[in-house]
C-alpha cells in the first residue's frame, strides 16, 4: 500500500508561482509512474501531467505544457510539481497519483492523495 501526501498548495495570484510536491510513504513509488490531476468546481476530474519510473516519459495537458515541470526524487521518494504563470483557470483541487501506466485516464491510476487546494486570483 502507497500512501500519498500533496503539500504546496496555496492562493497565488495570476502570473505567479506555486511548486506541489507528493510524498510517499508505507512504501516506496519508485516503482510506480506518478502523476498529477485536478479537479475544479463543477467539472471533471483532468489529467494535468504523469513521470514514468525512470523519469525518461513525462507527459503534460496541452493546457500546461510550457508552464508545468514535474520532477522526481527517488532519494527523497518525492515527485514535485512546478506551476509557473499560473493563470485562474489553473484554480483547482490537485491529486497526486500513482499506477503503472502513463496514461489519461484517473482509472488507470492505483493510488490518490487527498488533493491540495490550487487558488489562482485575477
Amino acid at each position: 500500500q502507497v500512501q500519498l501526501v500533496e503539500t504546496g498548495g496555496g492562493l497565488v495570484q495570476a502570473g505567479g508561482s506555486l511548486r506541489l510536491s507528493c510524498a510517499a510513504s508505507g512504501r516506496t513509488f519508485s516503482g510506480y509512474a506518478v502523476g498529477w490531476f485536478r479537479q475544479a468546481p463543477g467539472k471533471e476530474r483532468e489529467f494535468v501531467s504523469v513521470i514514468s519510473t525512470t523519469g525518461r516519459y513525462i507527459n503534460y495537458a496541452d493546457s500546461v505544457k510550457g508552464r508545468f515541470t514535474i520532477s522526481r526524487e527517488s532519494t527523497k521518494n518525492t515527485v514535485s510539481l512546478q506551476m509557473n504563470s499560473l493563470k485562474p483557470e489553473d484554480t483547482a483541487v490537485y491529486y497526486c497519483v500513482a499506477g503503472l501506466a502513463v496514461g489519461l485516464n484517473p482509472a488507470e491510476y492505483v493510488y490518490w492523495g487527498q488533493g491540495t487546494q490550487v487558488t489562482v486570483s485575477s
